[in-house]
């Protein structure tokens, strides 16, 4: 065993017919599965260093969520940089270092699960993506968990002239003009 507490050793198709528990209600699996990573034969497995951090995104974001609003869907969790590459993101994006996770609650305004992370939870990077003020299900929410130098950036991803752009919350993102 490692010094997390996991086997040292990711093959291709390891986690295959396992299930793997992180917290109560999330498994590594719903965490690395990808249909991108499965329809071009990209191996999206952690290492055991990620899947400690994934545990700790459970711990510290995903479960008191779905403890407060109920289920949550992920949508977007760890992705190697293969994968990352492969969809049109970052290999420096967060997700390739399993820090950060997208996802929703059905039923629950996008603005107001973040505003309630803002203000209820440890995080480094809460962005509401893509919201479209009166569409509660328009956008989702990314958050992102580190252990050491959070930043708890609040922003707001919008699009304009075809360009991602970020603003700062000041106060709560249901108030976004």
């Amino acid at each position: 065993m490692d010094k997390f507490g996991y086997k040292d050793f990711i093959i291709k198709n390891q986690w295959e017919g396992i299930t793997v528990n992180l917290s109560r209600n999330f498994t590594l699996q719903e965490l690395i599965k990808s249909d991108t990573a499965v329809r071009k034969g990209i191996d999206n497995n952690p290492n055991s260093d990620q899947i400690a951090k994934l545990k700790l995104l459970c711990d510290n974001i995903l479960q008191p969520v779905r403890d407060h609003f109920g289920p949550v869907m992920v949508t977007s969790c760890y992705r190697s940089p293969e994968l990352s590459q492969a969809i049109g993101s970052s290999v420096n994006s967060q997700h390739c270092d399993a820090e950060a996770v997208d996802f929703e609650c059905q039923g629950v305004d996008n603005a107001e699960l973040c505003d309630w992370i803002y203000k209820n939870l440890d995080f480094d990077q809460m962005i509401l993506e893509f919201y479209k003020k009166g569409e509660p299900n328009s956008g989702w929410c990314h958050c992102s968990y580190v252990t050491e130098k959070p930043r708890k950036q609040y922003l707001w991803a919008y699009k304009e002239e075809g360009k991602t752009k970020y603003k700062p919350i000041i106060g709560k993102a249901t108030d976004l003009v």
